[in-house]
């Protein structure tokens, strides 16, 4: 998405609406990937994957730096994010 100057705060917040609006339909197609990731798994440790984590972690980290991002922040939301969906997909796996 292409970053522009705005003229008057109607128009910087119409551009954090759009902004909201693909952050929720990103999260949405994760969220599908997720639940099909989890017909590939069989146990509570496959989905809990802390080894996994801790790569993606590592991965928006390093990329949130690169972008000119605070790290911390991007880790606390992707850790929530993901234990949301770990919580999810421990619901299917579970009898």
């Amino acid at each position: 998405m292409q970053k522009e100057k705005c003229e008057s705060l109607e128009q910087v917040r119409d551009k954090i609406d759009l902004i909201d609006q693909h952050l929720i339909e990103l999260i949405t197609t994760r969220q599908f990937y997720v639940d099909q990731a989890v017909r590939f798994k069989r146990t509570e440790h496959e989905v809990q994957s802390p080894e996994r984590v801790e790569q993606v972690i590592a991965k928006v980290r390093q990329q949130a730096a690169q972008q000119g991002t605070d790290p911390d922040l991007i880790e606390q939301i992707y850790r929530e994010m993901i234990q949301h969906f770990i919580r999810r997909e421990l619901k299917e796996i579970r009898p």
